[in-house]
C-alpha cells in the first residue's frame, strides 16, 4: 500500500491503532456542521472518479458515471453514509485526497493545520483522514467555520441594517413631500366635490323629470304594442288560414293532374296493347286462312267449285290433348301472348327436393330459353311472404321476376296481373292450383297445368 504524503497516516490507521492498543476509536458525537458536510461530500465526489467500480461500495456504483456536480447533488447522502460506515472506502478516499492535496493532508495528519487554511477544508480533511485527535480538529474547525459564518452574517446584517436605515430616511422624506402634495390635492378635490355635488343635485332633478316622462312614454308604447300584437295576431291567423287553403288547393290540383296523367297513361297503354293484339291476330288469321290481299273480285260472283276446305272432322283431328307440350307452343304462338308462371307451384311439382334457390335458378333458366324461342312476354311469380330478407337475384333475359309483398300471396299477385291485362289479350297462366286456375279462367285467361310447362322445358 502507498504511504500517505507528508507523513500522514492512512485513512483508518488511527482507528486501527486505537483498536490494537485497546482504546476505542474516536467518534464524532454530534452532527457535522452543514458547511463541513457539503465540503466532505464535494471532496468525496471529486476523488470518486479515480476509483474503479470494484473499489466502490455497492450502494455508490450507480453514481460512477455521473459528473462530480451531479454526483454530489444526487448521491451526497449515500456517499456521506458510506464514508462513515465503510473504513476501507474511507481509506481509499483518504489516499486519493492525500495524492491530490499532499500539503494539507500532511498538516492535518501532524495535527497542526496551517493557520491560513480554510477551517471548513481542514475539518473536511480531518473527517476523511481520521488522524489522532481528528474529532477535536473537526470540532474546532466546525466552531471556527460557524464563528466565521456568524461574523459574516453579522456583517451582512449590519450592512443590511444600514441600507434599511438609509432607505427609511429617504422614505420619510418622500412621505413628507407626498403628504404635502396629497393635502393640496385633497383640498382641491373637496372644492371640486362640492361643485360636483351641486351639479349632481341639479342632474338628479332632471333625471326625476326624465324618468316621469319615460314612464309615460313607456305606458303609451306598451298600449301601442298590445294593440299591434292583437292586429299582428289576427293577420297571422288569417294568413295561416289562407296558406292552408292554398296548400289544400295546390294538393288537390296536383292530385287531379297526377290522377289524370296516370289514368290516361294506363288507359292508353291498355288500348295500345289491345290494338297491337287485334292487329297481330288479324294478320295471323289472314296467314292461317290464306286470305287473298283483295277483299273481292268480279270473278268471285261466278258460281264454281271452290277448293276443298277443312271439315269439322279435320279440325277435331288437329286438336291437341291437355298434356301435349305442343299445346303450349300453339298458345305462345298467338299474337302478344303473356305467359304467367306460378313459380313455386311449378318447381315443387318438378323438383321439390332441391333448395329453393336452386329451384328458382333452374326454372328461370328454362323460361329464358322459352321466351327467346317463342318471343312471348314471360312473367314468373314467387311467393315472397315468408322471406326474411330481399332475394338477391339477377333476372334472366326476357323473363320478368316478381315476389309478392308481405301479406300478399303469389296466387293473389297472379290474379292482379291477369286483371291488369286488357280484355282480348291472350294470357296463359301455368299453375296446378285449382283455385288459381278457376279464378284466372273467369277473368279471361287460359290456365294450363304445371306438368305441361315442365314437359315443354325438358324438351328444350
Amino acid at each position: 500500500m502507498e504511504q500517505p504524503v507528508g507523513g500522514a497516516e492512512p485513512t483508518g490507521a488511527a482507528d486501527g491503532a486505537a483498536e490494537a492498543g485497546g482504546e476505542p476509536p474516536e467518534t464524532f458525537d454530534r452532527p457535522l456542521p452543514e458547511g463541513v458536510r457539503r465540503k466532505v461530500v464535494a471532496l468525496v465526489s471529486d476523488v470518486f472518479g479515480g476509483l474503479t467500480i470494484a473499489e466502490l461500495p455497492s450502494q455508490l456504483r450507480q453514481y460512477a458515471r455521473f459528473t462530480p456536480v451531479r454526483r454530489a447533488k444526487f448521491g451526497g447522502t449515500a456517499m456521506a453514509a458510506a464514508l462513515e460506515s465503510d473504513p476501507l472506502f474511507r481509506q481509499r478516499v483518504g489516499e486519493r485526497f492525500a495524492e491530490a492535496q499532499p500539503e494539507l493532508a500532511a498538516a492535518v495528519g501532524s495535527g497542526t493545520p496551517p493557520a491560513a487554511a480554510d477551517p471548513v477544508e481542514v475539518a473536511a480533511a480531518a473527517y476523511v483522514l481520521r488522524p489522532p485527535g481528528w474529532v477535536k480538529l473537526v470540532t474546532a474547525a466546525g466552531e471556527e467555520a460557524e464563528r466565521a459564518h456568524a461574523e459574516r452574517a453579522d456583517e451582512e446584517t449590519r450592512r443590511e441594517l444600514e441600507r434599511l436605515r438609509e432607505e427609511l430616511t429617504a422614505a420619510k422624506a418622500l412621505t413628507r413631500t407626498e403628504t404635502e402634495r396629497l393635502r393640496e390635492e385633497l383640498t382641491a378635490a373637496r372644492r371640486e366635490g362640492e361643485a360636483l355635488h351641486r351639479k349632481l343635485r341639479s342632474a338628479l332633478s332632471d333625471v326625476k323629470r326624465g324618468e316621469a316622462a319615460l314612464r309615460r312614454a313607456a305606458a303609451d308604447t306598451e298600449a301601442l304594442r298590445a294593440e299591434a300584437a292583437v292586429t299582428v295576431s289576427s293577420a297571422e291567423s288569417e294568413t295561416r288560414r289562407v296558406r292552408a287553403r292554398l296548400v289544400e288547393a295546390e294538393s288537390a290540383v296536383e292530385a287531379g293532374r297526377r290522377a289524370s296523367r296516370e289514368g290516361r297513361s294506363v288507359e292508353d297503354m291498355r288500348l295500345r296493347l289491345l290494338l297491337d293484339t287485334l292487329l297481330e291476330s288479324a294478320q295471323g288469321l289472314r296467314r292461317e286462312l290464306a286470305l287473298p290481299p283483295a277483299s273481292g273480285r268480279p270473278a268471285d260472283t261466278v258460281e264454281a267449285v271452290e277448293p276443298g276446305r277443312m271439315s269439322p272432322k279435320d279440325i277435331a283431328a288437329r286438336a291437341l290433348s291437355a298434356t301435349d307440350p305442343a299445346l303450349l307452343d300453339q298458345l305462345l304462338a298467338l299474337p302478344q301472348t303473356h305467359l304467367l308462371v306460378d313459380g313455386y307451384n311449378v318447381t315443387k311439382t318438378g323438383y321439390p327436393t332441391m333448395p329453393l334457390e336452386r329451384q328458382r335458378l333452374r326454372l328461370l333458366g328454362g323460361l329464358s330459353l322459352l321466351a327467346a324461342q317463342s318471343g312471348a312476354e314471360v312473367t314468373c311469380v314467387f311467393d315472397g311472404a315468408e322471406l326474411a330478407a330481399p332475394v338477391l337475384l339477377a333476372p334472366p333475359r326476357g323473363v320478368r321476376v316478381l315476389f309478392s309483398k308481405p301479406g300478399v300471396t303469389a296466387d293473389e299477385l297472379i290474379r292482379q296481373l291477369v286483371r291488369a291485362e286488357p280484355s282480348g289479350r291472350p294470357v296463359v297462366v301455368v299453375s296446378t292450383d285449382r283455385e288459381v286456375a278457376d279464378g284466372v279462367a273467369a277473368a279471361g285467361a287460359r290456365p294450363v297445368a304445371s306438368a305441361l310447362l315442365l314437359k315443354r322445358l325438358s324438351r328444350s
